[in-house]
């Protein structure tokens, strides 16, 4: 496994970095924009182009893996390797002349992630993390901080497209906005990911959100020394249709265990 993850990087590498470049070209210009499901989500060109550019290089490189791209779908091949792939994360952001998107592709071993990759093209920052290898932006190595007050954590929030306001959604985003110092909330989940990572924020709390954008930024925060877990505090592993998480410094643990079960107690 572990004698495919340099070429595997130097790939993933270069094809963010070309749909990065292309869908930057195309930023705060005239593109053609489409709500793609009833919950309002958008695919632009740059969507599409930037998807083409990742999917011809992966698959000429790695013509037998499985291939699952955002636009796209599945490739349609059975493989213990799955490439994930987000041409345009943040793709509302992008429409509306906000500069905080990026380009994301993850790979994933037996269904775990062994190699992620996010390009930031505006900020010309690339973040990648591989297994047992540590997470790097722009090849320098990143780790978590850590902050001990509860009151002073900038903690970040991703829920799926379908969870809308659902009321406990609702609730603890309420929670988490009136206890903690800053909630952020970028609609550009790898770059969240990769701000945990890099020390920026103090925490993610993600609501049923599963997608092309997920396991990659897992990676990034576990090989910057955090931890994943879930509502109930367990380690998580591998892959779920409906992922419920903690992302943050191991020594925070509890303190944002306690923070999210909190946040979705019955008050009645």
């Amino acid at each position: 496994m572990k004698a495919l993850l340099p070429a595997a990087k130097k790939a993933a590498q270069q094809a963010v970095l070309e749909a990065g470049a292309a869908v930057k070209l195309r930023f705060d210009q005239t593109i053609k924009i489409q709500e793609k499901d009833q919950f309002g989500d958008l695919v632009t060109e740059a969507d599409l182009i930037a998807e083409r550019i990742i999917l011809d290089k992966l698959s000429s490189a790695f013509p037998d893996h499985q291939i699952h791209s955002e636009e796209a779908g599945d490739n349609g091949l059975t493989s213990d390797w799955l490439w994930q792939i987000d041409p345009l994360d943040g793709t509302h952001n992008f429409a509306m002349g906000f500069p905080v998107f990026s380009a994301s592709v993850s790979l994933l071993y037996k269904r775990e992630p062994v190699l992620g990759v996010t390009y930031e093209p505006v900020a010309d920052r690339m973040y990648t993390a591989v297994l047992g290898e540590g997470t790097f932006c722009n090849d320098k190595r990143i780790n978590l901080k850590m902050k001990a007050d509860l009151s002073r954590l900038t903690v970040a929030w991703i829920q799926g497209h379908q969870v809308q306001n659902e009321p406990k959604a609702v609730q603890l985003r309420h929670y988490i906005d009136v206890t903690c110092k800053r909630m952020v909330r970028l609609w550009a989940p790898t770059l969240q990911w990769a701000m945990l990572a890099k020390g920026d924020i103090d925490g993610i709390v993600l609501y049923n959100s599963e997608g092309d954008d997920l396991y990659g930024g897992l990676l990034m925060v576990k090989e910057a020394g955090g931890i994943v877990i879930d509502f109930d505090g367990n380690e998580f592993t591998g892959m779920s249709s409906e992922p419920y998480l903690i992302a943050c410094h191991p020594d925070q643990k509890e303190d944002f265990l306690q923070l999210v079960q909190e946040g979705l107690r019955d008050r009645m």
